[in-house]
């Protein structure tokens, strides 16, 4: 910020705190339109504080959400939509009538041949919906019960980083509030001593990077950004007094600096200051509930053996999975997990079961976790990420070929919280390329989301810079066939 900027901010400030102790506030109100005009936020306009639903906008059927998002495309083709026919036509081109124009990514738009290739992997049908399951996934397949499968989840995304924002944001374009943020601005905090939004990366995953602008709050009140929990001694960053500094010194501490904003809070009543305080708060709270909640050695031998060997690691997806149950079980809100390293260009035969070994038995023991809790009913668990794979090959077929990026049809599946279980929805065509049956687009699952949480996406908006926003900007459809 230049000097004249910073000088004409005080200026307003000034102004501010001088006509909101005149006329009835009268004063306030024209200066909020002053700073909008000048270029300044206007979120005085909106009430602070989470929880701004007064009540829900319908009966919700969930209660929190874990989505469990796998950062670099898996290929819906060797998962879950088996498509017999790319293995009989194996190096045939992809039909022009097929392909209809669509963009192609760089790494494989030039290239003068683009053959189709079959999946190496074997696939079988579970549960009363017939759904296909690769023999990578024989975990997910025993709960085909309990999923609701889509298999015509559509974006417009091409590209990882808008890929992914698309679906954590409702926008392609980084920083816009992310969906835990939106759930925690619209539902509030239901565990005083823990975060409304955490979030769970695993560690030491390569592939492309995730940035904290996906669980950020955006224009939104700073409360409500997620909460990255490490794999580390101290789970969340400068949680810990200092040697030397105890719990009692500490809440004094806490005390008169409270005091103190307060008083600056009477003089400048900017929203951003009792977010502050409320920060200051919760990590005092967290240090007592984050070290409980983060101590796995408490869970049965059973329940730690049903997530896989890896649950002894900290930070691999398996030991993040039961931390998100036990995050649940706590009353927080919305847990976002990130899994990376499924972007396949190359090395798919190969990589993807390393892959799958990784998250297939965590994410299957999650669901039946919870169902064994009574949490599955108002848990709701997502699984997918930001788009599928080619039908083609990347370069020449080869022992360890690859797939491009395809945005234009992918699997999503989702568990409790209010969806049909033992169902699978939408279709696409024999070559894996289109969607034929019910598209189901990246707003209309995060209209559908918010609808089983008992808010109507529509009517959940704040007002930034003139104008009110949504998660789903101006989109959104709800899909009642993947409700019960």
């Amino acid at each position: 910020m230049d000097y004249s900027t910073f000088s004409t901010l005080q200026k307003f400030q000034a102004r501010r705190a001088f006509l909101q102790q005149s006329s009835l506030g009268l004063g306030s109100i024209a200066l909020a339109s002053m700073m909008a005009r000048d270029g300044f936020a206007d979120s005085l306009d909106i009430p602070g504080g989470g929880g701004d639903l007064k009540s829900f906008h319908h009966a919700p059927k969930a209660k929190r959400v874990i989505y469990l998002f796998m950062s670099g495309g898996p290929s819906h083709i060797d998962l879950y939509d088996h498509k017999p026919l790319l293995k009989e036509r194996e190096g045939e081109q992809l039909p022009d009538s097929v392909r209809g124009g669509q963009r192609l990514t760089g790494m494989s738009g030039n290239q003068s041949s683009i053959p189709l290739v079959g999946s190496p992997f074997e696939f079988k049908q579970y549960g009363p919906s017939g759904a296909w399951f690769s023999d990578l996934l024989p975990h997910t397949a025993s709960i085909a019960d309990e999923l609701c499968v889509l298999r015509s989840t559509f974006t417009e995304a091409i590209n990882h980083g808008p890929g992914v924002t698309f679906f954590q944001t409702g926008t392609q374009i980084a920083g816009r509030p992310s969906i835990g943020a939106w759930l925690s601005y619209g539902l509030g905090q239901e565990n005083a001593n823990l975060p409304s939004f955490v979030v769970l990366v695993t560690k030491d995953k390569s592939g492309q990077p995730l940035g904290a602008h996906l669980w950020g709050s955006g224009f939104l009140p700073t409360k409500h950004q997620g909460v990255l929990f490490r794999a580390a001694k101290d789970p969340v960053l400068y949680l810990g007094n200092p040697a030397g500094v105890s719990a009692e010194s500490r809440r004094a501490l806490l005390d008169r600096w409270k005091e103190l904003q307060e008083h600056q809070h009477t003089l400048t009543p900017d929203s951003e200051i009792k977010n502050r305080i409320e920060h200051y708060e919760m990590a005092y709270a967290m240090q007592s509930s984050v070290p409980e909640v983060a101590d796995l050695s408490s869970e049965p031998k059973e329940v730690l053996e049903s997530y896989g060997p890896d649950v002894s690691k900290p930070g691999s997806f398996a030991a993040n999975c039961l931390m998100a149950r036990r995050l649940a079980e706590r009353g927080v809100r919305f847990i976002q997990l990130y899994h990376q390293d499924w972007d396949h260009h190359g090395g798919l035969p190969g990589a993807l079961p390393k892959l799958c070994k990784e998250t297939d038995q965590p994410s299957a023991a999650l669901v039946k976790d919870l169902k064994r809790l009574g949490l599955l009913d108002d848990t709701l668990v997502i699984w997918g990420g930001e788009f599928g794979r080619t039908n083609y090959c990347q370069g020449k077929i080869q022992k360890n070929f690859g797939r491009d990026h395809h945005p234009r049809c992918f699997t999503t599946w989702f568990a409790g919280g209010g969806t049909k279980a033992g169902s699978v929805h939408g279709e696409t065509d024999e070559f894996g390329y289109n969607i034929v049956k019910d598209p189901v687009h990246i707003h209309d699952i995060q209209a559908t989301v918010m609808h089983l949480l008992g808010i109507d996406h529509e009517r959940l908006t704040y007002k930034f810079q003139g104008r009110r926003y949504r998660l789903t900007d101006v989109h959104g459809r709800l899909i009642p066939e993947l409700m019960s």
